[in-house]
């Protein structure tokens, strides 16, 4: 692999976009904030940067990887194919996922540094990845939460594949495992076949700030952990916090990305001061992301204006961020400003800001195709029909090609600008499937 010097750190930008004016007596302040992440690593860059980067894969191994049998050998290629991709001087792991957990490479509670003998010894360990057992994610996850711990590395990431649902463990005990792994690493998620459960594979993509998809067949794998992996390697900067500082009287009434994907981070908030939180975003590399903040604030009356919230990027001290001095907050990476301004101009007051009526749109899309489906699995055709129905609409104002595409495997579009669908009397599991763990990726506001 080739060998480059360790670039700077990427530099961070913060953008609001808002409609600022409120009518007299409005209270609700709603905000996009763009932050971009610039001049780093990119995911396409091979460098060397020491022991920056901890990567543990975990492979389910339980019983059903060998029906088909190509599942339990897709993994194989696939963890091959991830670890050709690490960095020199990446320290990684393999574990072994069952209804327990077993270090596959390099053993004994530790972790391996990435370079051309090391990939070939945990490629040669990969022979013996074998299927048998059941699943049970939870123990899989304190293995790699125990030898991640172990590392000083900045970026901590898990790759996470599995066929099946977690039904060899308390689903509390999952739940408990991923509440203690928040925030010490992140994690990718993938299931292979269709005898997962959605859910539980986005559930801890979500909790892990982390992504989720389905590899609906197992030839596909190598080529998505491959990318996982490259995109892992990109990164740059771990543990970055959205902070929103709020003035008395002001509350946030919640905050949720909308780009790249709908994650609801309301209830994920840490206090970090006098009426700040610190909201959790992981690892960046070079790459942009949006948040849609809503801020309730005391009512004023017309020609008054005030801060309403002022959005910032902070890393906390164990991650390299300046520690805080003399009672003030830390130095912010970059920052930006969210306003209210009260007016009679009945236009100025109702008019939505462009930015922020794509993304509610797109966070609607997301929810009606979840909502959707599960009617469709209840045998509620009327709401399924409406749920989906209105799904296919937003998908098509928005311009969310690849979810429209998507919808319709699931159903028959009469009229995509109405809404107008039916269903369809057959579907795919794995059809169902991609479009639920999908249904959060979202499209960006289209540049004018």
């Amino acid at each position: 692999m080739a060998n480059f010097a360790k670039p700077s750190a990427p530099r961070f930008s913060v953008e609001v976009y808002q409609n600022e004016f409120l009518p007299e007596g409005g209270r609700d302040v709603h905000a996009i904030v763009t932050v971009t992440s610039t001049g780093g690593a990119t995911a396409t860059t091979a460098r060397v940067h020491g022991q920056d980067a901890a990567v543990v894969i975990m492979v389910d191994c339980s019983g059903s990887m060998d029906y088909p049998p190509d599942k339990m050998r897709g993994a194989r290629e696939a963890t091959a194919a991830a670890i050709d991709t690490l960095r020199d001087g990446t320290s990684f792991a393999v574990i072994a996922g069952t209804h327990a957990a077993r270090e596959v490479f390099p053993g004994r509670g530790r972790l391996a540094v990435a370079g051309p003998a090391s990939r070939a010894e945990a490629k040669e360990a990969l022979r013996g990845l074998s299927s048998g057992g059941g699943t049970a994610i939870g123990t899989w996850l304190r293995l790699a939460d125990g030898l991640l711990r172990g590392s000083t590395a900045t970026i901590r990431h898990g790759i996470l594949l599995t066929d099946g649902r977690n039904e060899h463990e308390d689903p509390a005990v999952l739940r408990a495992t991923l509440d203690a792994c928040a925030g010490r690493f992140t994690c990718d998620a993938r299931g292979v076949g269709t005898d997962w459960e959605v859910k539980e594979v986005t559930g801890i993509a979500s909790a892990l700030l982390g992504s989720a998809d389905i590899v609906a067949d197992p030839a596909h794998l190598a080529g998505d952990f491959t990318r996982m992996m490259e995109n892992v390697m990109g990164k740059e900067v771990a543990d970055v916090a959205l902070r929103l500082w709020t003035p008395v009287g002001a509350e946030i009434q919640y905050v949720k990305q909308v780009a790249p994907s709908v994650q609801d981070l309301t209830g994920r908030r840490v206090e970090a001061g006098p009426r700040a939180g610190d909201y959790p975003t992981g690892s960046w590399g070079d790459e942009s992301r949006e948040y849609h903040v809503c801020v309730r604030v005391p009512s004023a009356a017309v020609g008054q204006e005030m801060l309403a919230a002022r959005a910032s990027l902070v890393l906390p001290p164990a991650a390299g961020g300046a520690p805080a001095a003399g009672g003030f907050p830390a130095p912010a990476l970059a920052q930006g400003l969210v306003r209210a301004v009260w007016t009679k101009d009945l236009a100025a007051s109702t008019a939505i800001h462009p930015q922020v009526a794509h993304y509610t749109g797109q966070a609607e899309l997301a929810q009606a195709i979840q909502q959707g489906l599960e009617a469709r699995k209840l045998g509620d055709v009327d709401g399924a029909t409406a749920k989906l129905g209105r799904a296919v609409q937003l998908a098509s104002v928005s311009g969310n090609a690849d979810t429209a595409r998507l919808l319709s495997k699931v159903v028959d579009v009469v009229d995509a600008v109405a809404g107008t669908v039916r269903l369809k009397a057959k579907v795919a599991d794995a059809d169902e499937m991609t479009l639920e763990t999908r249904s959060t990726q979202t499209v960006r506001v289209k540049k004018t």
